[in-house]
């Protein structure tokens, strides 16, 4: 029989202001054993605060923490069970690699033949095994932050607690650090907060996703929950990149269809398991979203029914290898930027007149409207990049 999972870490009621600005509100949260969950969110959201209360740096003004069971609120860090990795390593220039990551244990005062053994195991677990005499600048900056995480591991901590500490590395480093961030927490079982505000980066390491806006956790699910079923627009738009259309409900038809019209003019003719439904009545505003790669491109008007299409303009093409963004304008509405996705070689010309197809299986209905200032301002930085 297997056992059931156990609660790694219990977040009850948690409360934070600074000053009379609360940046944490009524924050509840159950993390398992062995997971890999990422806070995710946009600066200030409230995500690093978090993992300081976690990790004993932040006192909540309400609240409790509890980790394996055990009530931690008022415990200084060194009391509980927790190490934590930074965005800067803060390792000790005056030591070398094995001093840095021995430094923990020989503050316990374990005897030397359980802190040789411990450090080599951890050393060999980031793949540094032989640079034991390395002074820390002699190394790279993934050979740093590969010490730093070594040193976390070495007290065998039942939870690890990283605030961006890939932050400092180049992309490609980057990249290669998640996959050993992943391998390494697999391979351990210990549990990992992560925090980070690289959508990218949360949809490749984490189990679950917890998205933070102004506060409060927005949304809490796995990465494919996240991205495929968006609680609201915030989310939506922030996990990836989301067209979100405004809509009016106007009816219910047979066999679970609903009807809305989109953008003002639009009418458009939803399946019912497409999303949120409930207090949907005639008249009421929602958000829809439908993601870039969903977005079908024509240089004729497509002939099929069923699907919403209308005139569009390219504005700008971003080539990505791969992929090339295309931004488009709707005739209908000049104010409005639509993002698609084409294929990276058959490119659009700038001002081309190009349809714009969107099936209705593809459109995501909203729970919750997230007002459109909140949106726009990543809109006009993608039109940019």
């Amino acid at each position: 029989m297997v056992d059931s999972p156990r609660l790694s870490l219990e977040l009850k009621g948690i409360f934070k202001a600074f000053g009379d600005q609360p940046v944490l509100k009524n924050i509840n949260l159950d993390v398992m054993e062995g997971e890999f969950l990422t806070f995710l969110g946009p600066s200030g959201c409230g995500k690093t605060t978090t993992l300081r209360v976690v990790g004993g740096f932040e006192k909540p003004d309400s609240g409790e923490v509890f980790i394996e069971g055990k009530p931690v609120t008022a415990l200084p860090p060194y009391q509980r069970d927790v190490h934590t990795v930074f965005q800067h390593y803060a390792l000790f220039p005056h030591y070398d690699v094995y001093g840095n990551v021995a430094f923990p244990l020989k503050i316990k005062k374990m005897a030397n033949s359980t802190v040789e053994k411990r450090v080599r195991e951890a050393l060999g677990l980031v793949q540094l095994s032989g640079y034991e005499n390395r002074k820390v600048d002699q190394l790279s900056g993934g050979q740093q932050q590969r010490v730093a995480l070594a040193r976390a591991l070495v007290g065998r901590p039942s939870l690890l607690l990283l605030d961006e500490p890939l932050g400092a590395l180049d992309l490609k480093l980057r990249r290669q650090m998640q996959l050993e961030l992943k391998r390494i927490q697999r391979q351990l079982r210990i549990t990992f907060i992560y925090v980070t505000h690289d959508q990218e980066e949360a949809l490749t390491l984490s189990d679950r996703i917890a998205v933070f806006r102004q506060g409060e956790i927005e949304q809490l699910g796995t990465p494919k929950e996240i991205y495929e079923n968006p609680d609201s627009s915030f989310v939506a738009d922030f996990i990836g990149a989301a067209n979100i259309l405004s809509a009016q409900f106007v009816q219910k038809q047979n066999e679970g269809l609903l009807e809305f019209l989109v953008e003002g003019e639009k009418t458009f003719i939803l399946p019912s398991s497409n999303g949120a439904q409930a207090s949907l009545d005639g008249g009421k505003k929602v958000h829809l979203a439908v993601r870039p790669e969903k977005i079908q491109l024509s240089s004729s008007e497509p002939p099929e029914s069923g699907c919403i299409c209308f005139p569009s303009v390219v504005h700008d093409c971003v080539y990505l290898g791969s992929t090339l963004q295309v931004f488009l304008t709707p005739f209908s509405n000049p104010a409005r930027s639509l993002l698609a996705v084409g294929d990276g070689i058959s490119g659009w010309d700038q001002k081309s007149p190009i349809w714009v197809k969107i099936k209705p299986e593809d459109v995501i209905l909203l729970k919750k409207m997230t007002p459109l200032s909140e949106l726009q301002g990543k809109v006009k930085r993608r039109r940019k990049a």
